[in-house]
């Protein structure tokens, strides 16, 4: 398994858990302080756009809590489980894109649901008092 690199901040109590349960599966990480590598962190913000703590490179990879992991043993089942890409980043980045674009549309699909359903109920309500 390659070295582990996680991006934390002192007072960040996800990043305390995510290191417990790493130790607890006996990985190995190295731990590097937002405020220690600050240049480096800031590097990574500006290209993920997330500035959120535990981040983790694994491989060339970053992972970030609530983009691409929901609590540490998904992520230890990421890193486990992990395969470098055969794609170029191109084609990459244009799977990605028309994964978010679907994403986006099943989103907005399900809020013009939801907001049919209120309006439905509410001219439901206004019959209902006008016939009072």
């Amino acid at each position: 398994m390659d070295k582990i690199e996680i991006y934390t901040a002192s007072t960040c109590g996800y990043c305390k858990q995510l290191k417990d349960e790493l130790t607890k599966n006996n990985i190995e990480f190295e731990e590097k302080l937002t405020t220690d590598f600050k240049d480096e962190y800031q590097t990574i913000v500006n290209l993920t756009g997330l500035p959120t703590t535990p981040t983790v490179k694994y491989e060339g990879e970053y992972f970030i809590p609530g983009r691409d992991y929901g609590n540490p043993q998904q992520l230890i089942n990421l890193i486990e489980t992990f395969k470098s890409s055969e794609y170029d980043d191109s084609r990459r980045v244009l799977e990605r894109i028309k994964t978010l674009n679907f994403h986006i549309n099943t989103a907005f699909g399900r809020l013009d649901q939801l907001l049919r359903k209120i309006e439905s109920k509410l001219n439901t309500e206004d019959e209902h008092k006008s016939t009072d």
